[in-house]
């Protein structure tokens, strides 16, 4: 036969105090490894929200409340900056392009688009070649 302990309220008031220390020994016991926040507020006799609160509200007590200040130095402006010396190369709008399927053997093939720059497709069959 298992003992369970009852708590028995005989006055008025229907809602039991906490201490703090009592309040920090149920969120401590939640921070243990394999400690679950819901068994240790069955065995206590809240509500699972309580104790969330409680780690919510004892937590944020504990980290500085202070905000942390950054040095800022305070300098003349910079001057404008200078146009490139070149303009920028005007985009031309893509057309649709296609897709070409180029067979080179031995069930290899290279697909690329139609408007690939010549020069960089000849670097890629030149590397191709030479496996």
């Amino acid at each position: 036969m298992t003992k369970h302990q009852i708590e028995v309220i005989t006055s008025v008031e229907r809602r039991r105090r906490w201490s703090r220390e009592e309040k920090e020994r149920l969120v401590a016991a939640t921070f243990e490894p394999g400690g679950s926040v819901s068994e240790i507020a069955r065995s206590a006799g809240i509500h699972v929200s309580q104790l969330f609160g409680w780690r919510k509200e004892l937590c944020q007590i504990s980290a500085p409340s202070v905000p942390q200040l950054v040095p800022v130095e305070v300098v003349e402006a910079l001057p404008a900056p200078q146009p490139p010396a070149t303009p920028p190369p005007i985009c031309r709008p893509r057309k649709k392009s296609s897709m070409v399927t180029i067979e080179l053997g031995g069930a290899r093939r290279l697909r690329v688009e139609s408007d690939i720059d010549n020069e960089a497709l000849g670097r890629i069959l030149d590397v191709l070649e030479r496996r």
